[in-house]
């Protein structure tokens, strides 16, 4: 083996080579080390707290502030702000109850004072009363609009699990983790795609991102995974795969009107696991390489070694896909993933590396690896992700790793 493929097998390190310091930890609880400050999480549910007992605090300090100033100062904005508060985040009892308690509070201060029966007075509570009635009613229209939104995310959950249904935890003695993250606030799917399909020559999969968002980035990843179901069955290579996926995405580009019939394109990596053999095949058409993560932590890239396009740019040129054989000794766990991983950015503007972030660790089953690695993504971007996410993790178990797992 050369000098280079050496470095790729060890982890990028040859003999001689400084050797990580041993501190940063060989297990799933070694690094990274999380960022100063609460996560992002823990900063939304103390908001959360916060404003479910903002009205109540409006109403506090409005009665302290009529309390201690004098009877021609008044807190109207504060009680008429309580019941608008309530509105979309208690429930209609709720709402109802701080608007009560605000016009009581009002009525109660003004007899205090002995100015109820000046005009002022009087227009600042009615003003108030109609405050709260109308903050009812918006309590009603946000609970309709929940009980929509409730039902839209329902469907776009369906929809996920049936254009990127999630697959079996073992395939062919395989063990198996798929994560999915959409960039877009209670959005379930995306322009990312990944398919895992058993077949006759071996467990063949494919992690992908199309060109675009939308519902026309939709429609392409339906159009990819339902390709590549088909031809991971019938194709006898990975190679003549590929292909089948190029044709149906020029088919595709003839029926759509527009920029997209000749700038959509789809990036893809495609392997392909033979049973028996410890061996993945590789075919990488413009995606993030895949990365090799060894059973003694040791962590080697698979970058293509020649340049392909991705699919659905055949027009501009055509190559022959050629597979690459490298080893997947038992233990090691094969990672492919979308640059949603790759190009989120920190607050500093640096990409995240998950080359680096990886090496040196060591992860017993794929799902921890996939959590793991979602979990500090998250805090690397601070929370906010600018791209949809796929992951994709598979491990050769090791022989006796089966009995250790029932044992543990």
């Amino acid at each position: 083996m050369d000098d280079e493929g050496a470095k790729a097998r060890a982890g990028g390190r040859l003999p001689g080579d400084p050797v990580p310091d041993p501190g940063l930890g060989l297990g799933d609880e070694a690094r990274p080390v999380p960022p100063a400050g609460p996560p992002p999480r823990r900063r939304t549910r103390y908001m959360r707290a916060f404003v479910r007992v903002l009205p109540v605090l409006l109403i506090v300090v409005a009665i302290l502030y009529d309390t201690f100033t004098p009877r021609y100062f008044t807190a109207g904005p504060l009680y008429t702000a309580a019941p608008l508060v309530a509105a979309p985040i208690y429930s209609r009892r709720g709402t109802a109850l701080t608007g009560v308690a605000v016009v009581a509070a009002v009525i109660g201060l003004q007899i205090g004072k002995g100015v109820i029966h000046y005009v002022d007075s009087l227009t600042e509570l009615i003003t108030i009363a109609t405050v709260a009635v109308l903050a009812v009613l918006v309590n009603g229209l946000v609970r309709r609009t929940d009980e929509r939104l409730v039902s839209v995310r329902e469907i776009a959950e369906a929809a996920q699990r049936a254009v990127l249904p999630e697959p079996a935890e073992r395939i062919a003695g395989f063990e198996i983790a798929a994560s999915y993250e959409a960039a877009q606030a209670d959005a379930f799917i995306g322009g990312d795609l990944y398919a895992v399909q058993d077949s006759a020559r071996g467990v063949r999969l494919i992690v992908g991102d199309v060109r675009g968002k939308g519902m026309g980035a939709v429609a392409a990843v339906a159009v990819v995974i339902g390709a590549f179901r088909e031809a991971a069955e019938q194709e006898a290579t990975l190679e003549a795969v590929a292909q089948r996926l190029e044709r149906a995405l020029a088919r595709e580009g003839t029926r759509r009107d527009g920029l997209d019939a000749f700038e959509g394109f789809t990036t893809a990596v495609l392997a392909e696991l033979p049973h028996g053999d410890g061996i993945v095949r590789i075919v990488n058409r413009g995606h993030p390489p895949p990365l090799l993560l060894y059973a003694d932590g040791t962590l080697g890239p698979l970058p293509a070694r020649e340049s392909a396009l991705p699919l659905g740019m055949g027009d501009l040129g055509v190559w022959p896909d050629r597979a690459e054989e490298v080893a997947f000794p038992g233990g090691a766990t094969l990672l492919l993933y979308t640059d949603g991983l790759s190009e989120a950015r920190d607050a500093k503007g640096e990409f995240y590396d998950p080359h680096a972030r990886l090496a040196g660790r060591v992860f017993r089953h794929p799902a921890k690896l996939l959590d793991t690695l979602a979990e500090d993504v998250r805090h690397h971007s601070g929370g906010g992700m600018a791209d949809d996410m796929a992951l994709l993790a598979v491990r050769r178990p090791r022989h006796g790793d089966h009995d250790h797992c029932h044992q543990s």
